[in-house]
């Protein structure tokens, strides 16, 4: 880690009290808290229940979540929505987006290119099989949705979005953030993802519009902060690097296009909102060095660390039974991985579409992604591999609906 960056750390833990009794209090309080958090989620794991709160689509499509549903969903910061798309329509795009990539011959183009893509490195397992095309007709198809913006709009309104001088998003509105496919192999042990935090790492303590959304945590009166309120966070300022997300996405998620379940090599959280004020809290605990944050480093995943956050580890688990069509949210503070083996008999396949609200800040990445679209390009955010520049069969502008070409800054 580069020099400048350890002596940033230094000062902002100084400034932020670092090793204080209030913080080393704090950290006490905080930390016997997601304890019983991690007990209640196993305990209800135990009995055969699952603590990840879902939902129908068509109670969300008519209005009819009950505001507990939508409290319990707050708690956990994640939330499934099932049968966001017809099953037979996630399937008929799970073979077109086979075909695409097939067809293309991306597995070979992408050997020679090898993986540019290092934001996972400081991880303690590999990366999943994720495939680095942004334009197929699926994806574009899935993403530009009536149903997917629906799903979106109520995921937004579980914020509250009043920031200062206004409205910090727009909820209803969004433009599209072009991420990647995963189809990963039945029988592979190599490619998990250890429990991380996406959308920022150091910079979560010495960002400043970071430093003011999580100001109660950093005062030591953690039980005040909300993570629910927009303010200030479309403000912050990430550490640039292939694959950190440059929008502001109140959800990340991805949409199921075929079943997949616990051991089938995919999803796991720990389902507590709260849990940043435990990882942030934590580093500025006198037993950790002062150039230090339980390692995070720019331009990396912020990891959950067994030695560093044991009580946050407890209470991790994996999804239930998805199927084709449905979808997974959670908030941009959860934790979350990869199961290490898919231990399934088939693919686990998903495209992975989050929520990013119209604000200033993603408008500005949507005029950039805009152009990478028109040219084939990768999305702005990852690695420069522009495979799909000569792809047949590559969405186009003609493609777009009129919601498609809004979503993305082309109307």
């Amino acid at each position: 880690m580069d020099q400048s960056v350890r002596e940033e750390i230094v000062k902002t833990k100084q400034a932020l009290g670092a090793g204080s009794p209030v913080l080393k209090d704090a950290f006490r309080r905080v930390e016997d808290k997601i304890r019983r958090e991690a007990d209640l989620i196993q305990k209800e794991l135990a009995s055969g229940r699952s603590p990840l709160p879902e939902v129908e689509f068509a109670a969300v499509k008519s209005g009819k979540v009950s505001e507990p549903a939508k409290n319990e969903m707050r708690k956990r910061g994640f939330a499934i929505i099932r049968g966001v798309f017809p099953r037979a329509q996630a399937e008929q795009w799970n073979e077109e987006l086979g075909r695409y990539i097939e067809d293309n011959r991306y597995e070979e183009k992408a050997a020679k290119k090898g993986n540019l893509d290092k934001y996972f490195s400081q991880l303690d397992a590999a990366r999943p099989q994720i495939f680095g095309i942004y334009w197929s007709k699926p994806q574009v198809q899935a993403r530009q949705h009536e149903n997917m913006a629906t799903a979106k709009r109520f995921m937004n309104r579980l914020w509250d979005v009043n920031g200062q001088g206004g409205q910090e998003f727009d909820p209803d509105n969004d433009y599209t953030y072009a991420d990647r496919t995963r189809r990963r192999r039945p029988g592979d042990k190599t490619l998990g993802l250890s429990p991380h935090m996406d959308s920022g790492s150091y910079e979560r303590w010495t960002d400043a519009a970071f430093q003011k959304i999580y100001a109660p945590v950093f005062a030591g009166r953690w039980e005040d902060y909300d993570p629910w309120k927009a303010a200030y966070r479309t403000r912050t300022k990430e550490y640039p690097s292939p694959a950190v997300c440059s929008m502001f996405r109140t959800f990340q998620g991805w949409t199921a296009l075929t079943p997949q379940g616990p051991h089938d090599g995919t999803l796991q959280v720990v389902p507590m909102s709260i849990g940043i004020a435990y990882m942030l809290l934590r580093a500025l605990q006198s037993d950790v060095a002062e150039d230090d944050l339980c390692g995070a480093e720019p331009g990396r995943a912020l990891g959950m660390k067994p030695d560093w956050h044991p009580a946050l580890a407890s209470g991790l688990v994996s999804i239930p039974l998805m199927q084709p069509g449905d979808t997974v949210w959670w908030h941009p503070d959860t934790v979350h991985a990869v199961e290490n083996e898919h231990a399934g008999k088939n693919f686990s396949n998903v495209i992975y579409i989050g929520a990013s609200p119209r604000c200033e800040k993603n408008r500005l990445y949507a005029l950039k992604q805009a152009k990478a679209f028109l040219e084939g390009r990768s999305a702005p955010d990852f690695a420069p591999e522009d495979y799909e520049v000569d792809f047949k069969g590559r969405a186009t502008l003609a493609d777009l609906t009129e919601l498609g070409r809004a979503q993305m800054a082309l109307n």
